[in-house]
């Protein structure tokens, strides 16, 4: 026995198996470090953002020459139709301060837009004085506060007419008193 400890075959021998042991016990880490941020990407590329277009109603991008020759092609075709004098008041001024907003509203739909607006004027009013009154002097002040009262808007007109009615909302008038 004296002469296996001093034999320099059997620790070489012995030192493979725990070399091998030592890597496959890293194994599980080397891959996950490797298959999670792959794994994350295709979930975020393949699943989750195609579900949040769908539910938001986005449609799929299209080629950019194609994509610019669409765009021409309904600028030329959209109509704009005013909504005018939106008088509200400011949320948490107590009725000391108002808001005023006029819209203009662009679609494709041409006459058949303007017809549908026509007939439901009074409830997109509605609905677009009750977002703009829940907005508070400091909503109103934050930089990108049109943009989300313009995306708030055509959300709530398309939830009315449906089908995608509204495509732009331009603001053409904006005070507050």
């Amino acid at each position: 026995m004296a002469e296996e400890k001093n034999n320099p075959e059997g620790e070489a021998t012995a030192a493979a198996p725990a070399k091998a042991s030592a890597v496959k016990a890293w194994l599980p880490l080397i891959a996950s470090i490797v298959l999670m941020p792959a794994l994350a990407f295709g979930m975020t590329k393949f699943v989750i953002v195609p579900e949040l277009q769908k539910s938001l109603g986005i449609k799929e991008p299209v080629e950019k020459g194609a994509a610019t020759t669409a765009k021409k092609a309904s600028d030329a075709k959209k109509l704009n139709v005013p909504f005018n004098k939106l008088l509200v008041n400011i949320a948490g001024t107590m009725g000391q301060r108002y808001l005023l907003v006029s819209l203009s509203l662009a679609s494709t739909g041409g006459e058949e837009f303007k017809t549908k607006l026509t007939e439901n004027e009074a409830p997109l009013r509605d609905m677009a004085m009750g977002i703009l009154s829940t907005k508070t002097l400091a909503d109103l002040e934050k930089p990108g506060a049109r943009n989300l009262i313009r995306t708030e808007l055509i959300n709530g007109f398309n939830g009315i007419l449906g089908d995608n009615a509204v495509s732009e909302i331009y603001i053409t008038e904006f005070g507050i008193q």
